[in-house]
């Protein structure tokens, strides 16, 4: 277990870089709580971003988007909505949520990957 914790470090370490490089700015990293975790918290032409990165070495088990499914994606939109409220944000703040998907070596980010109608600010 402890080296899927190193290489899922590593690859959100990847994905941070990149998403740098695209105008992202990290404000958080693995943020947690009781109802679960995001790995990525950033700013993006002023809308705050909840990313989930997904890795896959090759693409013999599927896509690594495939992984990012119903019950995850309201598990992250939950977390979100913790996250907001703990730190106070503006209900008016924009927000949405993009899944990083690394396979092999390729990076892609999937803007508004998914939406969450129950959020308090969607």
């Amino acid at each position: 277990m402890e080296n899927h914790r190193r290489i899922g470090a590593a690859y959100e370490e990847k994905a941070a870089k990149y998403l740098q490089s695209q105008g992202y700015q990290i404000i958080e990293r693995n943020f947690r709580c009781k109802l679960g975790e995001i790995d990525l918290i950033a700013r993006e032409q002023g809308v705050l971003v909840f990313l989930e990165v997904k890795y896959r070495k090759t693409g013999q088990y599927g896509e690594p988007t495939d992984a990012v499914t119903p019950m995850k994606q309201r598990t992250i939109c939950r977390v979100a909505d913790f996250y907001q409220m703990s730190r106070r944000i503006p209900e008016s703040q924009s927000c949405r949520f993009d899944v990083v998907a690394i396979l092999g070596e390729e990076v892609r980010v999937y803007k508004n990957a998914f939406f969450y109608e129950n959020s308090r600010r969607m």
